[in-house]
């Protein structure tokens, strides 16, 4: 059986005890852990408090190990097979910088202040399978899923997903990349390397959800035909 460590965004208290963790958190956690469970991968499933990571390092783990963050406040020695991409993901405004100079798209700044979106990108050893939109929900801190786009943004869309993560050379994984629209114009935010708090959407609407769609991809699992359902 090999082993997998999941990281999140939570501290250590002094007992050594992980502080308790968000709603959205806790609920990312078990959405890995029910993927886990239902696919043919025997693991053992290790939850560690991103907090402790900056104090001390990880002893030597099995060479099969798999790594699975949660969360992208992660410290740069810590070394991991996604490290480089959660690390030019982490760099926000550096990689801004990258998508207005080399590939001429707006991006955020200071100034723009519009509702955030997020193109949920699968990314697998045979290619990029583009999910729905996922949009801020009228509820505060919430989000649905599908946001209904038009095929001129949606292609726009694609291209910038496909040239910055073909740029970055990625891992298979579940990418999020956020955005904002201003008139008929996409606006770069930024790109999470993992199924972050948006895609908890996807639970209610998608087949497989993203975060199942994460594990396939980790774990080199064909990924099945991804149904999005409009909601009633």
């Amino acid at each position: 059986m090999n082993k997998t460590i999941v990281i999140i965004n939570a501290e250590i208290q002094e007992e050594g005890k992980i502080v308790p963790i968000s709603p959205a958190t806790e609920t990312m956690v078990d959405s890995l852990k029910k993927a886990i469970n239902h696919s043919k991968v025997e693991t053992e499933i290790n939850i560690i408090a991103a907090a402790s990571l900056w104090h001390e390092s990880l002893p030597p783990q099995p060479e099969n190990t798999i790594y699975c963050p949660l969360t992208i406040e992660l410290p740069e020695s810590f070394d991991f097979p996604a490290q480089r991409i959660y690390q030019r993901c982490k760099n926000v405004i550096g990689l801004r910088q990258w998508v207005a100079q080399e590939l001429g798209y707006k991006v955020i700044t200071e100034r723009l202040a519009y509702p955030d979106f997020w193109l949920p990108v699968i990314v697998t050893s045979k290619g990029f399978i583009y999910g729905e939109v996922i949009g801020e929900g009228v509820i505060p801190y919430s989000c649905e899923q599908p946001i209904d786009l038009s095929e001129r943004l949606r292609q726009s869309l694609y291209i910038l997903a496909y040239r910055l993560l073909t740029a970055l050379e990625p891992n298979s994984a579940v990418y999020l990349l956020q955005f904002s629209l201003e008139d008929t114009e996409v606006i770069f935010n930024r790109l999470w390397p993992f199924p972050a708090a948006p895609a908890l959407a996807s639970l209610r609407v998608q087949q497989p959800d993203l975060y199942t769609c994460h594990w396939y991809c980790l774990t080199n699992q064909p990924i099945p035909e991804v149904i999005v359902k409009l909601l009633q």
